[in-house]
């Protein structure tokens, strides 16, 4: 049985051995962080609903840029929930391993949703369907509750 998170106005589900740091949401940041035990994560933060996707995602990047040097970026569009998302798909070296990260955004009537994902490139390959399904439970429940734009 998954576990799942309802607060800050959202609801998603991950697997019940999965860790969750609500840290950033009890400091007042609109955000929420779910860690798999071998430390892989998915994230989504919360952004007004007049703040520009495509520039939360380029910021992202950014920050991975000052962060890691070498990184590699694509940008990307996949389908998911019936709804056509796009972002960027980024690889980068840290302890001398490959990484990869996505990063995604959603805009709807309410707010902005930016979902960070990364793990070590192996893992990553493991956890991608399960990194799709938290995001799709998270959009199914946007959808419940506000239209998406």
């Amino acid at each position: 049985m998954p576990a799942e998170f309802r607060k800050l106005g959202i609801a998603f589900q991950y697997p019940d051995n999965w860790s969750l740091d609500e840290s950033d949401a009890i400091k007042g940041r609109q955000s929420v962080t779910v860690y798999s035990p071998n430390g892989a994560f998915w994230s989504v933060g919360i952004h007004p609903r007049w703040a520009v996707p495509e520039q939360l995602a380029s910021a992202a990047v950014e920050a991975m840029r000052e962060e890691y040097k070498e990184l590699e970026v694509d940008e990307t569009t996949e389908e998911l929930a019936n709804q056509e998302i796009s972002g960027f798909d980024i690889s980068f070296y840290y302890l001398d391993l490959i990484n990869t990260a996505a990063i995604r955004c959603v805009s709807t009537d309410e707010a902005v949703y930016t979902v960070f994902c990364q793990a070590e490139d192996r893992e990553f390959d493991r956890l991608h369907l399960v990194f799709q399904a938290i995001t799709v439970s998270l959009l199914n429940a946007i959808r419940g509750e506000h239209g998406i734009k």
